[in-house]
């Protein structure tokens, strides 16, 4: 298991907290945590050794493509693909604008 940081500027803070997918084969579980800050901080957990770099252009990526929300944003993967992983942190985010 390897576990990484990362720190981007975001945006205001989505409404409540919210949880999307499993930890399973194949999959991840994305958990999001309003905080009234200027930044999301990121936090992987993975059980894919040597991945950071993937995680790291995973995000700048996303980060290019959209507005990112002020929080923490946990990630628990065990090999999800990139498709995967899109998918669930669109999810979490989806879930946090309309917690409340």
């Amino acid at each position: 298991m390897e576990r990484f940081e990362f720190n981007y500027p975001a945006a205001k803070a989505l409404p409540g907290r919210a949880e999307a997918g499993v930890v399973g084969s194949g999959d991840l579980e994305s958990l999001y945590e309003p905080k009234a800050a200027t930044e999301l901080k990121i936090i992987v957990t993975t059980s894919v050794d040597g991945s950071h770099s993937l995680w790291q252009h995973f995000f700048d990526r996303l980060n290019a493509l959209r507005e990112l929300p002020a929080g923490r944003l946990d990630i628990n993967d065990f090999g999800a693909t990139p498709g995967v992983a899109r998918l669930r942190i669109e999810q979490v985010f989806e879930e946090a604008e309309n917690a409340n």
